[in-house]
């Protein structure tokens, strides 16, 4: 999956194990995988807001810490797409399973007022798996806490709040359509390389699929968020509103 025709760059040769469709250093001399790169704002710009929104709002702390991780998994990203440095990919994966992990903590126990000896209990559980075991056991352990993840989620918006069915089915088909440009990324890298190449740059930049992947997810990620946060504040005898801001990132 690796480019063939790779240009030399600020951050040396590559020593991930891991290289993507994007070609290396073809855009910026000081970032290896640029659209790969800038695209992790997604994670970051966003869940930023929601951080802000939440702390004024005077909404729990694990809701923060929430925003926080994901905006973590988008400054590891970063850095990772950044660089393609070995270490750096070892940040992001980890840091991609912790926050599944903190999600645990905002999805399962939205009906509860007891949430403490839950949220210190799963935590610590979770992070000792994500950071001790083998990479093949921690692909599992990701897999794994997605699926419950969005079980809950559309338990929740099926059977509790029938309501909130258009948050959560367009959460989940964003992140759904990201993982299909991930797929065609991953698939087609060879004719999406080719068609570039006889593309203008701005142009050949829409074909960035893992990009596409980043943006649709990081947005899926965000909208999940809310979801939960939505659902937890029904719970309290909140009256919470979702809408669309002026800077497009949804509020409540």
């Amino acid at each position: 999956m690796a480019p063939a025709a790779d240009r030399a760059g600020y951050w040396g040769a590559p020593t991930s194990t891991l290289e993507w469709c994007e070609e290396n250093y073809a855009v910026s001399y000081y970032i290896a995988e640029f659209w790969n790169t800038v695209s992790n704002l997604i994670f970051i710009l966003p869940p930023i807001y929601g951080a802000i929104q939440t702390y004024k709002d005077g909404l729990e702390k694990r809701y923060l810490a929430a925003f926080f991780c994901l905006t973590a998994v988008g400054l590891g990203s970063w850095c990772f797409h950044m660089t393609l440095k070995y270490e750096m990919q070892v940040s992001t994966n980890q840091q991609m399973r912790i926050t599944l992990c903190r999600y645990l903590t905002i999805v399962p126990k939205c009906f509860s007022f007891a949430l403490v000896w839950y949220t210190n209990s799963i935590i610590p559980a979770c992070d000792t798996l994500t950071l001790n075991f083998i990479p093949t056991f921690l692909q599992i352990v990701y897999g794994a806490l997605v699926s419950i993840i969005v079980l809950r989620s559309v338990y929740i918006v099926l059977w509790v709040y029938p309501w909130l069915r258009g948050l959560g089915y367009t959460s989940l088909s964003v992140f759904l359509m990201g993982f299909f440009f991930w797929n065609v990324d991953n698939i087609f890298c060879d004719k999406l390389r080719g068609l570039r190449e006889k593309m203008p740059p701005v142009v050949g930049a829409v074909t960035q699929f893992h990009a596409w992947w980043h943006i649709f997810t990081g947005l899926g990620s965000y909208l999940h968020i809310l979801l939960s946060l939505y659902t937890r504040t029904l719970f309290l005898k909140y009256r919470p509103k979702v809408k669309v801001s002026c800077q497009t990132f949804c509020t409540y």
